[in-house]
């Protein structure tokens, strides 16, 4: 297949206004832009800054108004409770009319801030759309989030009220929200008027008087009254709403997105980087809380019309390692993106695939992963299971879609494994060296990207515009600071190998740990793995390696070990002076599947650590420090 890709992107760069303009006429405007950008607007300017529209009207209402309100909007798949649920349009047009007259009955209004903080279930949707809808700006803070942090948010963002559950279900477990809720609002100095509580029936909850309100009832009240808040008009350059970054120390760091650029972008991307058309199903396998469900559950999915699948399980263990095969079957997924992560875990438990005989996903046509960098071996097990293409993508919370592809919907570019392959439009991106200057082809570096950013990515971080200016945009003048390393090769595809915080200097010579978990991973008896550069007197830094091994692998770890020290010697070579690696049972992760390399490094460097709010299983690090001390580490 030849791919359009090189002449959408030349498109781009002879004219990004015009681009953009043309892009635009797929959202539906109240007040359609006249004016593409504003350079003199914002951080590095604003786009759209004359337009007006509702990203609820063009996620919900405009598919009920061209006929297409009987469509199934979301699926909702529960293993953990063994449930299922179907939303049309029209019945989630309806749900989220009644739930934003209910935040206005509690006196939301537009530019008021709403913290939801819920489980994967459809009422975090409805909480979102409704929010959107009434021109509120929500705030999603994922489920179970530690009181301290929830309350940093709570105390950065001052929400008018909160929208919560009264608890998650975990596999094994019920995650009880309402005490954690309750201790944030407690530490909070700005505390919240209200909480409406969505009571689940694996925890009723007591509720706070005078301060909680029961969302089934006031929902049921107000539909018994006919109440139903219609779509608000707002500025295109509005915020939409503000996504805390994942694993931040002190103040958290609001990303706050704009309303219209974001409806935009989201919309070309469903049909030129996703191929995806209006009436089927989508899967992003991720949660509301992170960026990729907002962009991908919830918005992207719904504006472009199709059906979206909130899935409330894991990858293995609801109930076995065919799981993810299970959903695709039965509601017909055309296209999943998930992270790495999930399909190493499905790797590491049934590594010949055998759980996927038993179910047909024929109707799969394509598997997208971002996250985390995506290993080769991965990459290429999927491949050989699924026979669709798998598709590499790069992006950050702060761009809110992909910097770098391989579109599908244009046509895929030959694929080079351990490449998200292209910039996309919108993104003029390069390299350079420590001293700002151009790294030259394959040569690691610094990315950057050119400003302004397009239409989508963030426009400023919540009331702290200074932090924003010294994270992303002082370092470079004219550039934003991506804060992850790599190169382009020759043909111009981008290789990502980490943060820059990754890239470790032994002896002088700067290594990249991604490179050396690409060897490590292509070991047979490797599933997962993760490289750390540990403080060393001599040397400045040496690599470290923590490997998970699949399932029935056979052999002593001791050997394995060796192997694999052999391995990174022979392909990487001597300068890595990789002389260290430890078999372990699991690595520490976020509970978006992001290894926490850098709680890992403090364990290893004797520096004083705290528990990581964002991860997934605390005593993960006691067994790394466990693992570490059997080493003599």
């Amino acid at each position: 297949m030849t791919s359009a890709y090189a002449a959408v992107y030349k498109e781009w760069r002879d004219d990004p206004e015009l681009f953009w303009r043309k892009a635009a006429k797929a959202i539906d405007w109240i007040k359609a832009p006249q004016k593409i950008f504003d350079a003199g607007a914002g951080v590095y300017g604003l786009w759209f800054p004359d337009a007006v529209c509702n990203a609820c009207a063009n996620a919900v209402d405009r598919h009920v108004e061209a006929g297409r309100g009987d469509q199934a909007a979301i699926i909702y798949d529960s293993p953990v409770t063994g449930t299922k649920r179907t939303l049309t349009y029209a019945q989630l047009q309806e749900e989220v009319g009644t739930l934003a007259a209910v935040l206005r009955k509690h006196g939301v209004e537009k530019g008021d801030r709403v913290i939801i903080y819920m489980a994967m279930i459809p009422e975090a949707v409805i909480g979102m759309l409704a929010c959107a809808r009434i021109g509120a700006i929500h705030s999603v803070v994922f489920g179970g989030f530690a009181a301290q942090e929830l309350a940093k948010r709570i105390d950065d963002c001052a929400p008018k009220l909160v929208l919560a559950a009264s608890c998650g279900v975990e596999p094994n477990r019920v995650v009880h929200y309402k005490p954690l809720l309750d201790e944030a609002i407690e530490l909070a100095a700005r505390k919240p008027a209200a909480v409406l509580m969505l009571r689940r029936p694996q925890e009723p909850a007591t509720p706070t008087q005078g301060r909680d309100f029961d969302w089934t009832a006031e929902v049921e009240a107000a539909r018994a009254q006919g109440l139903f808040a219609d779509c608000v008009p707002v500025a295109a350059t509005d915020p939409l709403y503000i996504l805390y970054t994942s694993g931040t120390t002190g103040a958290p760091k609001g990303v706050v997105r704009d309303t219209g650029g974001y409806l935009v972008a989201l919309e070309w991307t469903m049909s030129n980087v996703y191929d995806v058309k209006p009436g089927e199903v989508f899967w992003a396998a991720s949660d509301v809380g992170w960026v990729v469900g907002h962009s991908y559950i919830v918005y992207g999915p719904l504006i472009h019309g199709a059906t979206t699948i909130i899935y409330e399980g894991k990858p293995v263990g609801t109930p076995d390692p065919g799981a993810f095969w299970r959903v695709i079957e039965e509601h017909g997924v055309a296209s999943l993106f998930t992270a790495p992560t999930a399909l190493r875990a499905i790797k590491k438990e049934d590594p010949a695939g055998t759980w996927l005989q038993r179910y047909d996903v024929s109707r799969l046509r394509a598997l997208f992963l971002a996250g985390e960098r995506a290993d080769p071996d991965t990459i290429q097990w999927a491949e050989k299971i699924l026979n669709v293409p798998v598709v590499d993508h790069w992006w950050q919370t702060e761009t809110g879609w992909a910097i770098a592809a391989n579109p599908l919907g244009l046509g895929m570019a030959p694929v080079k494994y351990g490449s998200p392959t292209f910039p996309m439009p919108g993104y003029d991106l390069s390299v350079v060296d420590d001293l700002g200057h151009d790294a030259g082809r394959n040569e690691m570096g610094t990315i950057l990207l050119r400003l302004p950013l397009p239409p989508g990515n963030l426009v400023a971080l919540w009331n702290q515009e200074a932090r924003m200016r010294a994270g992303y945009l002082d370092d470079f003048p004219g550039f934003y600071k991506t804060g992850d390393g790599g190169y382009v090769d020759d043909d111009g595809y981008v290789f990502v190998m980490g943060r820059i915080d990754d890239v470790i200097n032994v002896a002088g010579h700067r290594l990249s740990t991604g490179g050396m978990e690409e060897v490590i991973a292509s070991h047979p008896d490797v599933a997962e793995c993760a490289v750390i550069g540990m403080n060393d007197a001599i040397k400045g830094e040496q690599p470290c390696g923590f490997i998970v091994l699949k399932a029935g692998t056979s052999g002593t770890h001791e050997r394995i070990e060796k192997e694999l020290v052999q391995l990174v010697r022979d392909k990487v070579g001597p300068v890595a002076a990789f002389k260290t690696a430890i078999v372990v049972d699991r690595l520490p992760k976020t509970r978006s599947g992001k290894i926490l390399r850098g709680a890992m490094k403090k364990i290893a460097d004797h520096d004083p650590w705290t528990t990581p709010a964002t991860i997934d299983d605390p005593a993960v690090l006691d067994d790394i420090a466990d693992a570490l001390k059997a080493k003599g580490i």
